[in-house]
């Protein structure tokens, strides 16, 4: 059998019908793809990051309707005393499909942006633990257990909303906390289930669910806050959110080897193409060595100033559009879906073009960062110019749109760079490199509600040019110190033990 699995196809042409079958397991082309069992793998985690995504990013759409305030001079002043209830200079001309169907509250920018970031507290915390975790014991249940929990507690969102601030608070930290173990305890499952040069466009269909998404809770959270007001919005992508949990149970298995619908042909095509690496189980992981790694902290800053750029169009486009162009929520919903719906097709496209590059002797580590560049630099400076080009919406829907879009670019370069540089240990370090970045989804409200509550005038522009500064110094220090090269630490505890 391994005498087969090197020769090449000339070769194999010569063989018997019987050595052709056996070789055609272990070729990657021969291999169904998208009919694969690790292609409905990648699905069902498309579905998952779907529904948690879309369950953390509808209060950046009902926020709208719950604070019932769009104007730019209600909604970025510094006074203290809070927003007023509408956006339209009078209670009496609020529309009454939203007064009516659902409370409104009195909330601050200050208090809508630690509302925002409250969700990113938990990523801090259980990103590297729970891939540490799924690593140990399975993604099967820590992704099946965050994945109950997140949607149960967006159930909850309208009754702590009504019971104050704290609880509402409490309960997207908690929240957080479910939506990130779902997010890093993920990454473990392609140890067993992902050829190498397969794991681009393996992740990026199963990241992409995260854009899609927004585009769905966006697009759909406007309409249904219009027309059944908001709390329903929680209502619906709760319910979706324990069907997908249901579906997640019976489909999911942590290994090719134990999966009931699973051809032989592929089971063995799997685990040949994996016999080289280790479980990272088997071995302990080298702290010292992480943390004195360039490639690592140019992995972590590089996914943390991403992720600035990726925290502000989501948590901001919404109120972005809103406040400048003084758009109604169901249109505010269509026009700020948009960028992620465009962006979901790229993302997609793009996992497959870096693997296509591989196939053309392009080097690993060419192949991400350039598309690590590509997804962050043309778009933080979309970003940055909207400022400038603020005299029709069409106009800033379309940057939008592009930037989201070629931000995408980045789930095939640095976000799986650590699969090729620590595979054995990767479940862990790509948990804790997105803990790592998901600061920013707890500062980027903080830090963006506090410059648009003191400048209303320049808080956009002040805003957009952060963004610029923070993307465009971790993508140089990662450019300068990224590799694509397995690293010594993470290969020697298998040389000690041949």
């Amino acid at each position: 059998m391994t005498t087969k699995t090197e020769l090449s196809p000339t070769a194999r042409e010569s063989k018997n019908a019987q050595d052709m079958q056996v070789d055609e397991v272990l070729i990657p082309r021969k291999v169904p793809s998208l009919c694969s069992a690790r292609y409905g793998i990648a699905l069902v985690l498309h579905l998952c990051n779907f529904t948690t995504i879309a369950q953390n990013v509808i209060m950046n759409i009902t926020m709208v309707a719950m604070v019932n305030s769009t104007s730019p001079q209600s909604q970025f002043n510094g006074s203290s005393e809070g927003l007023p209830l509408d956006s339209f200079g009078d209670l009496s001309k609020a529309p009454k499909s939203l007064s009516a169907k659902a409370p409104v509250y009195d909330w601050s920018p200050q208090i809508q942006g630690i509302i925002f970031g409250a969700v990113g507290y938990g990523g801090i915390l259980t990103m590297a633990p729970s891939g540490y975790l799924a690593g140990r014991v399975g993604t099967k249940r820590v992704v099946g257990i965050s994945l109950f929990a997140t949607s149960f507690l967006t159930l909850c969102i309208p009754l702590a909303a009504d019971f104050g601030i704290v609880f509402l608070i409490v309960t997207r930290i908690v929240q957080g906390l479910s939506q990130c173990s779902v997010i890093g305890g993920q990454f473990a499952i392609w140890e067993k289930w992902g050829p190498p040069h397969e794991r681009s466009r393996l992740c990026s269909i199963a990241l992409s669910g995260m854009l899609l998404g927004c585009f769905s809770a966006i697009l759909i959270g406007g309409f249904i806050s219009e027309t059944l007001g908001w709390p329903f919005v929680f209502y619906i992508f709760g319910g979706v959110g324990c069907v997908c949990c249901l579906l997640w149970f019976i489909v999911i298995y942590d290994d090719p080897i134990s999966y009931p619908w699973i051809s032989t042909s592929e089971k063995e095509y799997i685990i040949s193409s994996l016999k080289q690496q280790v479980r990272s189980s088997q071995q302990p992981l080298p702290i010292k060595a992480v943390l004195r790694s360039l490639p690592i902290w140019s992995i972590c800053l590089g996914c943390f100033s991403h992720q600035w750029l990726v925290s502000t169009m989501i948590v901001y486009i919404p109120t972005y559009i809103s406040s400048v162009y003084h758009v109604n929520i169901r249109d505010n919903g269509l026009l700020s879906a948009l960028p992620f719906i465009v962006a979901w097709v790229i993302g997609i496209v793009g996992g497959y073009l870096a693997d296509f590059l591989l196939t053309k002797n392009f080097r690993l580590i060419t192949v991400r960062k350039i598309a690590t560049i590509l997804g962050n630099l043309p778009a933080s400076a979309l970003i940055v110019s909207l400022p400038y080009l603020n005299s029709s919406y069409i106009t800033a829907t379309a940057l939008l749109t592009l930037s989201c879009a070629l931000s995408t670019l980045c789930q095939s370069g640095i976000y799986i760079n650590v699969l090729d540089i620590a595979p054995r240990h990767s479940s862990f370090l790509m948990g804790a490199s997105r803990g790592f970045s998901s600061m920013a989804p707890v500062i980027v409200p903080t830090v963006s509600g506090f410059l648009l509550s003191q400048d209303p005038e320049f808080g956009w522009r002040n805003v957009f040019f952060l963004l610029f500064a923070v993307n465009l110094s971790g993508l140089i220090f990662y450019l300068i110190f990224g590799e694509a090269d397995v690293q010594d630490w993470a290969k020697e505890r298998k040389l000690t033990r041949l």
